[in-house]
């Protein structure tokens, strides 16, 4: 245990250390995990990098872990990747991991999940099952409902799935009836279940299988186990379950022998509102875990962007839950309890909420995080060290090049990073300025001060010139990793005020008050959505925005609850957007432009913006391949590409060198 100092104050988050009970069991902190789907298992299976990637997080100090959803039947299937304890020859998978994880005092409570309208409809899957014939808006076919003989089989089937969770050691289980999602999550919620037999009709009828779920699991695991509910406090959404009905709930829920409450809220088709997008306000579900902790006396847990110590502390001292389930920013950082218990808050990797941890999961990609490029290797003292030490100059002080610096600097290697600007951050300096993407700052902060720490010499106000790799640089090998510079369409530079994204969000250009912007990719929206007022209520000297995009929608690239949340701000905000559209002409404040093979004119048009993307500044590689030196281009100067990519780059440059 680290020596107590002013700086090092283990009793800052004392609130969060203290130890709490769930039902006969003692967790010892109010950190715990909600579940987040990795898709690390193998056919369902167990597999050597779960043990890892749970086994991390335990070691990193996290009281109580609900793991990814388990299905308890074969037929339908979640995820690629999901897990699974459908039959006995699961056990000694779930065995291994319980080993792992209890060695460091971890509470480990898989998520018995069935799945229905939500699975994965891969070849050979029958017609997948709802509480009615009703699916989500993207389904292909309406599901079909499911019969109360299968209802009882599926009831058995939780059971023998928690059975075997306790044989293998498990200390409990968290039943998922939350976010309209899954059979439970959909039988509970009126968005989905129209019967009107002993399984609906009312909230009672709704909530009948959720109840005989959990009794079956203490019928069959007895007292001596925990049984966790996940619930939504509210969906969001009209017709859907909201905070009365919720509170009845987690009454009925407490009656029957429930240990935890885990309130959430959303649903699942509603993006956004089950997973906070980023940008959002931390603890986002706090106002219904504390309404339902007055009304219960169980503990309550909350969850929703919880990504730093401090919110996560002041949620449990101000009574609005009794532990908080910190889910992306543990993955972000498997230290992150041990980190916040040592009072090393700035060595906590920041979780952005960018939620491309689970971008593609649906398709079968694994788990990631852009902040953390050892996620995988789940522990950054995995840098080997270098077998030949070496000179290496960074050129570029963004998120590639200080990533690359740092991991250099671990491997034994005499580093010198060299920026051009007066500051660090590269483009995430202009990234950072639109409206939610803020979090960008704490990245930059964060590299920046870990190259501090090991104090790495860098140098400001320092472009590399060819004399510099002549001389100073001659025995160096180089990293180049010095960003791209925005595009700019000639033929309209004509027009009498003109400006780059890059521009205007560095103040290097100020916009007038009518704005076109020409791409509607994830630049040019997020830039509309920064010039427009933050209110549409139409005054005088509101600004007018208008995006012109050449595909068939914006944000074509994006997905997720980012996205979502994005184009809802833009068109509450009066933004016009204005696909299929080619621009022919700029000139005398008109642009004209080309859509469905008609000519439209947009007229006294102050400023004209150019988010078309981003080139590699030849001239700098002309000059290291001129100076001789061996080199090594990453980043957006090797490859345009996204937050993510860059920290990659630089990671995995400076393991190979």
């Amino acid at each position: 245990m680290p020596f107590l100092t002013k700086d090092n104050d283990m009793t800052k988050y004392k609130h969060l250390f203290e130890p709490i009970q769930i039902g006969t069991k003692t967790v010892k902190n109010r950190i715990f995990m909600p579940p987040i789907s990795t898709n690390l298992a193998n056919k369902g299976y167990v597999t050597e990098e779960l043990i890892q990637h749970y086994g991390a997080r335990a070691r990193g100090g996290v009281g109580l872990i609900v793991s990814e959803v388990v299905t308890v039947e074969p037929t339908y299937i979640y995820l690629p990747g999901d897990m699974s304890i459908h039959d006995d020859s699961y056990i000694e998978g779930w065995k291994k991991l319980y080993d792992e994880v209890h060695k460091y005092g971890t509470v480990l409570l898989p998520q018995l999940f069935h799945p229905a309208y939500m699975a994965f409809p891969i070849p050979g899957t029958p017609r997948l099952i709802a509480p009615s014939s009703v699916g989500p808006y993207y389904a292909k076919e309406a599901p079909r409902e499911v019969t109360v003989e299968e209802l009882k089989v599926i009831v058995r089937q939780f059971g023998e799935a928690a059975q075997r969770v306790k044989t293998a050691g498990g200390d409990g289980v968290e039943i998922h009836a939350a976010h309209a999602h899954g059979l439970l999550g959909g039988f509970l919620s009126p968005l989905y279940n129209k019967r009107c037999d002993e399984y609906g009709g009312d909230i009672d009828g709704r909530l009948k299988l959720t109840l005989e779920v959990i009794e079956e699991v203490r019928r069959v695991c007895g007292d001596d186990f925990i049984i966790d509910v996940r619930i939504s406090g509210d969906e969001y959404s009209d017709g859907g379950l909201n905070i009365n009905d919720m509170t009845y709930v987690a009454k009925e829920l407490e009656r029957v022998g429930v240990d935890m409450l885990h309130v959430s809220g959303g649903n699942t088709v509603k993006k956004g509102s089950s997973m906070p997008a980023p940008g959002s306000k931390q603890g986002s579900h706090t106002h219904l875990s504390e309404y339902i902790k007055r009304q219960v006396n169980i503990p309550v847990a909350t969850v929703g962007r919880i990504t730093e110590p401090w919110i996560a502390n002041e949620i449990i001292a101000n009574g609005l839950a009794d532990a908080c389930m910190i889910g992306r920013a543990n993955l972000c950082d498997p230290e992150f309890a041990n980190k916040a218990f040592e009072g090393r808050t700035d060595e906590i990797k920041p979780c952005i909420g960018c939620t491309r941890c689970l971008n593609g999961i649906m398709f079968g990609k694994r788990v990631s995080c852009s902040v953390n490029p050892s996620f995988e290797l789940e522990n950054e003292d995995n840098i080997p060290e270098a077998a030949e030490k070496k000179n290496v100059l960074v050129i570029g002080g963004g998120l590639a090049g200080m990533e690359a610096a740092y991991v250099l600097h671990k491997r034994g290697h005499k580093v010198v990073l060299c920026e051009a600007t007066g500051r660090l951050g590269g483009q995430a300096n202009i990234a950072a300025v639109p409206i939610s993407k803020q979090e960008l700052c704490k990245v930059v902060k964060y590299l920046k001060t870990r190259l501090e720490k090991n104090n790495i010499e860098v140098r400001l106000n320092t472009p590399v010139t060819k004399e510099m790799l002549e001389t100073e640089f001659k025995d160096y090998e180089i990293v180049g990793a010095y960003g791209a510079k925005p595009n700019i369409i000639p033929a309209f530079t004509g027009f009498n005020h003109w400006a780059t994204a890059d521009d205007i969000l560095s103040g290097k250009a100020f916009p007038g008050q009518k704005v076109v912007i020409l791409g509607g990719g994830s630049v040019g929206c997020e830039l509309a959505d920064y010039l427009a007022p933050l209110l549409n209520d139409r005054f005088i000297r509101n600004r007018d925005i208008t995006v012109i995009e050449m595909g068939k929608e914006i944000l074509m690239s994006e997905t997720g609850a980012g996205r979502s949340v994005l184009v809802q701000r833009m068109l509450q905000k009066g933004i016009h957007i204005e696909c299929n559209a080619k621009v022919t002409s700029a000139k005398d404040g008109k642009i004209y432009y080309e859509q469905n093979g008609k000519e439209h004119v947009i007229e006294n048009v102050n400023t004209l913006v150019f988010a078309v993307g981003y080139h590699v500044d030849s001239s700098i590689e002309e000059m290291l391949k001129e100076a001789g030196n061996p080199y090594y281009l990453i980043g957006d100067c090797n490859k345009v590409g996204n937050i993510k990519d860059a920290i990659f780059a630089g990671y995995e440059i400076a393991r190979k060198i």
